[in-house]
């Protein structure tokens, strides 16, 4: 049964599968076509690109992508007309502005704070161990007080 079940979804899935065949007047075309296509998100489908998905948006997308290559635009400007008509969330690595800044640099600028982090702490236990008097008094410090409250505790 469990042969017959993964029989019947490795034929059903190839299904689901996007089929377009575009005819492409120039191959460089087509190879920008398929750039542009895994770069462009679907804009229902949250984490696809207009590639893989069957979504009808993204089935229109791929209508407009292919005949704005055919008209002649660029890449550059094809991205901005998406970009335009379905926001910066269509595009999987959005420009560097200022509204995506922290997208870019926040993960640059939170390791250099973990590694400033690091290196306080690492230092900061250094000089709090090179100094044994300063340990030695803490230590002595610290007995006291475990003394005291083993007194009180015993008294109770």
């Amino acid at each position: 049964m469990r042969c017959l079940l993964i029989t019947l979804l490795l034929v059903i899935l190839p299904a689901n599968a996007v089929i377009e065949t575009y005819e492409f007047s120039d191959p460089s075309l087509q190879s920008r076509y398929a750039s542009l296509s895994q770069e462009l998100r679907c804009p229902k489908c949250q984490n696809q690109n207009i590639a893989d998905s069957n979504a009808p948006i993204s089935r229109d997308l791929r209508a407009i992508l292919y005949a704005q290559l055919e008209a002649g635009a660029t890449d550059d400007e094809i991205l901005e007309y998406m970009v335009a008509r379905y926001g910066e969330f269509v595009r999987y690595r959005p420009a560097v502005d200022s509204a995506t800044a922290w997208l870019w640099y926040g993960p640059l600028v939170l390791l250099l704070a973990a590694v400033l982090s690091v290196f306080w702490v690492v230092r900061g236990r250094a000089s709090g161990s090179a100094d044994p008097q300063a340990n030695a008094e803490a230590l002595a410090t610290l007995r006291e007080r475990l003394a005291e409250r083993d007194k009180a505790d015993t008294r109770d």
